[in-house]
């Protein structure tokens, strides 16, 4: 009996582990993201360079986990997650300590470019690791840990970069990573389990074309919806061509090559699809919180900075308390019915949120930001459950990949899509310079429309559950 228990505590301790060894590389990355933004004005002075020069610090990062999180989540498919993640943990730090000593601001944006082929190997294949590694009964709570990691990086990263640079300069908030870095490579190789051999025995190859031609046509849409600041000029529009035939290109090389980057037959999974396109309205209205934020706390509130960035805090802290009892909700009720639940909470709060604040300024700003935050945190992690739970183990990291990269596609398109519906909203040619009650029409209108992006995602998510309970029915 004892040595019953003795190997239950044995193997509980070992499942504990192998969460912090994925864990760690889910914060780094999302550290990465988030904490070079607030070094912007100081890197621009030091390197003598304008702020749109300086801008291709954070682009270059965010690029880079775009365009490629799909293919180093196939590749991980391929050759093997384990060594492959190793070897992205790795690039990572590197990159980074090469971002701390780079000595001209291209050779620091060209370091950063590698430091997101790192953190995209990183998100890619973590969330790859939990199908392999953890019960399929305690896969929610697991996700749900990655995703209160995600949030803690993202909330941190401004407040740590803003000591680091204050204390000791800029080239801090790079090196901060070493350390964490090796941590996080030495439980990575000590804890996570070896690559299986014979898993991947049917794989052709890696499809290097369909990698490249993904990559190009994802960079074209990221900076068209970057380039310009939401203003979209010929430039911007020339870069959307150029994304409509990339993915022209990219569908007719997949559908012929032996062994495809993305088996266009996936797609017809419609619970796939559908969980695609939910994350990629979400993320987008989510995106709409970070741009329309800060512009209404300042100019409609007359908030100061220090206000502005305690209330602007508190959307990733509460995701940050909301994920894990969110992923333990998915594996006891249901991944499905808690993304339910969690797009109707979100439609709740983005509603309210185009409402409240103009009537109780930042309680109604507050209140309704909880609502939204939390209801993103009860979608996401049931989302990404749903999804990877059924999963087949030779397909983990690319599904991996593309649910990230869904995400990430719907904060680039938030980021330019709800910044125009503001800015038009408010009448304003220049928004730091608007009126309040400029401001405050903008931020009614823009979260109006975020609710109604949220009731498509609801539509979606109740056509789904229609149709495979129908599905369900025929097979009976």
């Amino acid at each position: 009996m004892k040595a019953i228990i003795s190997g239950k505590d044995e193997a509980a301790s070992s499942l504990r582990w192998r969460l912090a060894s994925l864990s760690l590389p889910v914060l780094l990355a999302s550290l990465g993201t988030s904490i070079a933004n607030v070094a912007l004005p100081n890197l621009a002075e030091a390197f003598n360079a304008t702020f749109q020069e300086a801008q291709w610090i954070v682009l270059a990062y965010l690029l880079a986990v775009t365009t490629l999180i799909v293919s180093v989540g196939r590749l991980g498919d391929i050759t093997g997650r384990r060594r492959l993640l190793l070897a992205g943990i790795f690039l990572f730090t590197l990159a980074s300590g090469l971002c701390g000593i780079a000595p001209t601001l291209w050779l620091l944006i060209v370091a950063r470019a590698l430091q997101g082929l790192g953190a995209a190997v990183m998100m890619a294949l973590t969330m790859a690791f939990v199908g392999e590694t953890f019960p399929k009964a305690k896969t929610g709570s697991a996700i749900g840990l990655l995703g209160t990691m995600s949030a803690i990086g993202t909330a941190l990263g401004p407040s740590l970069g803003g000591v680091l640079i204050a204390g000791l300069g800029w080239r801090a908030i790079f090196f901060v990573n070493v350390p964490l870095g090796i941590l996080a490579l030495l439980l990575a190789w000590r804890y996570l389990p070896g690559d299986r051999k014979g898993l991947n025995v049917d794989r052709v190859g890696f499809d290097a074309i369909g990698s490249l031609l993904l990559a190009l046509t994802l960079a074209a849409y990221a900076l068209a919806m970057t380039l310009g600041r939401g203003r979209f000029g010929q430039l911007n529009m020339s870069l959307l061509m150029l994304t409509a035939a990339g993915i022209g290109s990219f569908v007719f090389a997949e559908a012929r090559v032996k062994s495809p980057l993305l088996r266009l037959a996936m797609f017809r999974n419609l619970d796939l699809s559908a969980s695609l396109v939910m994350s990629l309205l979400v993320s987008t209205v989510m995106m709409a919180t970070l741009v329309v934020g800060p512009f209404y706390l300042a100019r409609g509130l007359g908030l100061d900075a220090a206000l502005v960035g305690f209330v602007m805090s508190v959307g990733p802290l509460v995701a940050a308390l909301t994920a894990v009892p969110a992923g333990r909700l998915a594996d006891r009720f249901g991944a499905q019915r808690i993304t339910s639940i969690g797009l109707l909470g979100m439609a709740a709060g983005a509603g309210t949120l185009s409402l409240l604040p103009t009537m109780f300024g930042i309680p109604g700003y507050l209140a309704p930001l909880v609502i939204l935050t939390s209801s993103y945190a009860l979608f996401q992690t049931a989302n990404n459950t749903a999804v990877m739970s059924d999963v087949s183990p030779e397909q983990r990291g690319t599904i991996s990949g593309m649910l990230n990269l869904s995400r990430n596609l719907g904060l680039i398109t938030g980021a330019s899509v709800m910044g125009a519906v503001f800015s038009i909203a408010s009448a304003a040619t220049d928004i730091t310079t608007a009126p309040p009650e400029a401001v405050a029409t903008g931020m009614r209108i823009t979260f109006a429309v975020a609710a109604a992006l949220i009731v498509v995602a609801l539509a979606i998510s109740a056509g789904t559950y229609r149709w495979t309970v129908r599905k369900r029915e025929l097979a009976a």
